[in-house]
């Protein structure tokens, strides 16, 4: 029991429920949690109560279940700024506001889909903006200048990729892009005749394209002050208290944005914007550190985002032998081999967090690599360097990375939104089955969380968990039985374990004495539900440093 402090009472609340999962091992359940300034300062039953008799009583909860405000640690807030464009993804998804959109599960209804918004428009110079399309799930049909010539060859018509690795294009855009059939960068697709077919790979290719767009559909979303607020209403819905943007700029105008916003008392979380280099290589470590020296209690920094490969599922990420399962070439490198070293290693002995991207397992064993020789010659304890997705990883490499001390970050939502196209059309029904082994890598006592890199897919965690414990696909299919983590350890992935991975736990990821009072509300209890229910309990929002957030209204 928590005795009383010099604070007075009067600024404590006591909140009961259902049930409180703590995730904190010493106390794993409790009814009562006693919150002073933000903080909690005690956990347990009614009489552990008893030194703050004069305490504000919150009983909103009583037939609800209190977890750690859920954590995700590998999105965007790209997420919040997306929904200015048209969605055109295959699944059904909620807007910020709660709102529904049906998937598309045809090129004719993401075409028509797009017919209907160009007619809303009124501007005609204005581009038309799409986003969540993905053409591996349409089979053998692709999307071309052709088709999408047939919603507007005169308005620039841009639809961003799923993976945000790609994206497609009209002639319009082509010939303001200036891409042409002499266009020499590597990602621009070209058709048998040497034509581009308005499809561009990875971020080379998509740059001249991007630059027209500003900051639409762009990475730069912090620099947007209503893209972040509708990011905070996305996780709201998803009982998400703690997310970071995991490519940032760090501009000056981003800074002064997400200061701004996250300051507001109305505003439901808590940011950590990772520094990518590769978008803003002015400042390296020192601007990480500039920007920590002014962190707050909502907005904190720290780690430092590369991104090695691409996906998968574009055919751009990096794979051993034998590949892909079709044949196609080798993926793209978005930083060549021989430069991680030099590039890691300034941030490394300034005492940064690296998050370093690697879908592809070739992209995995070569960062590996990096890792050993840079801890060779610059030795350092607890760095917890991150492998962000490494979905391909086996078993030997996820050895190294323990003997490294490193973290992972699963992109375990892959499961169930390409499953299937994985096993017939990527990597094959093998590797497919070995995707994501997070079970593998908890019995190797490696410290790992899960994602959804939203706006990749939905960021939502208790979905992120069943997709980890179930492990099944869009049709069904179960891929990699023996990966499945029981329900206990998915939820401390998308808690406990992502706190770690950010080298926040003693803030954030249980509930506990000292830490933030920052609470998932559900209407069921995650710990007593079959694994393939996870995903289907509903969230009631949030509440952060002990202020409830109800997650809008669906």
């Amino acid at each position: 029991m928590e005795m009383k402090n010099e604070m007075t009472s009067a600024t404590t609340k006591v909140f009961t429920a259902r049930k409180i999962l703590t995730m904190n091992p010493a106390q794993p359940a409790a009814t009562h949690v006693a919150v002073q300034n933000g903080k909690i300062i005690a956990v347990g039953g009614e009489a552990d109560m008893a030194a703050w008799p004069d305490a504000e009583r919150v009983n909103t909860f009583g037939d609800k279940v209190l977890m750690p405000g859920l954590i995700e640690a590998h999105c965007h807030l790209m997420e919040g700024a997306m929904w200015d464009a048209v969605y055109l993804g295959y699944f059904d998804r909620r807007d910020p506001e709660g709102k529904l959109w049906n998937g598309l599960r045809t090129l004719d209804a993401v075409l028509e889909r797009l017919k209907e918004a160009e007619a809303r428009m009124t501007d005609p110079a204005a581009p038309l903006l799409g986003w969540g399309f993905d053409p591996i799930l349409f089979g053998t049909d692709r999307l071309s200048v052709k088709e999408l010539d047939t919603v507007s060859a005169s308005r620039p018509i841009v639809i961003m990729h799923a993976s945000v690795h790609l994206m497609n294009v009209n002639s319009a855009m082509l010939a303001k892009a200036g891409i042409d059939e002499d266009t020499d960068i590597d990602g621009v697709h070209k058709d048998a005749e040497g034509q581009p077919t308005g499809e561009l790979q990875e971020f080379a290719a998509m740059f001249p394209v991007q630059k027209l767009l500003g900051k639409s559909m762009s990475l730069a979303a912090a620099e947007q002050s209503a893209a972040v607020w509708k990011f905070g209403r996305v996780a709201q819905l998803a009982g998400v208290t703690t997310a970071t943007d995991l490519v940032s700029d760090l501009s000056d105008a981003g800074l002064h944005t997400m200061h701004e916003v996250t300051a507001h008392e109305d505003y439901p979380m808590r940011i950590v914007p990772a520094f990518a280099p590769q978008r803003n290589p002015e400042g390296g470590a020192a601007r990480v550190l500039e920007a920590a020296r002014n962190e707050t209690d909502k907005l904190r920094f720290g780690p430092v985002k590369f991104i090695v490969d691409g996906s998968i599922q574009g055919f751009t990420a990096r794979l051993r032998a034998p590949g892909y399962y079709g044949g196609q070439p080798n993926g793209l490198w978005l930083i060549p081999p021989s430069q991680l070293l030099e590039l890691f290693t300034p941030f490394h002995v300034a005492g940064l967090q690296l998050h370093i991207h690697t879908n592809g397992d070739e992209a995995t064993e070569v960062v590996l690599d990096v890792i050993e020789k840079m801890l060779q010659a610059h030795p350092r304890a607890d760095h917890r360097h991150t492998l962000q997705h490494c979905q391909l990883a086996d078993k030997a490499q996820l050895e190294r990375a323990a003997g490294l001390g490193m973290c992972i970050n699963f992109f375990s939502n892959h499961l169930y939104y390409w499953g299937d196209a994985h096993a017939t059309q990527t990597v094959g029904p093998e590797w497919a089955a070995r995707m994501n082994p997070a079970e593998t890598a908890r019995q190797l006592g490696i410290t790992f969380s899960l994602h959804s890199d939203a706006p990749i897919t939905p960021l939502n965690p208790l979905f992120t968990a069943w997709c980890a414990a179930h492990r099944a696909s869009a049709s069904g299919k179960i891929l990699g039985e023996a990966e499945r983590l029981s329900v206990a350890d998915a939820l401390n992935a998308v808690t406990l374990g992502a706190a770690k991975t950010l080298k926040l736990e003693h803030l954030i990821g249980s509930i506990e004495p000292g830490k933030f009072a920052d609470f998932a509300v559900l209407e069921d209890d995650p710990s007593a539900v079959a694994a393939e229910r996870l995903k289907d309990i509903p969230v009631w929002g949030t509440v952060l440093a002990g202020r409830e957030f109800p997650a809008p209204q669906q």
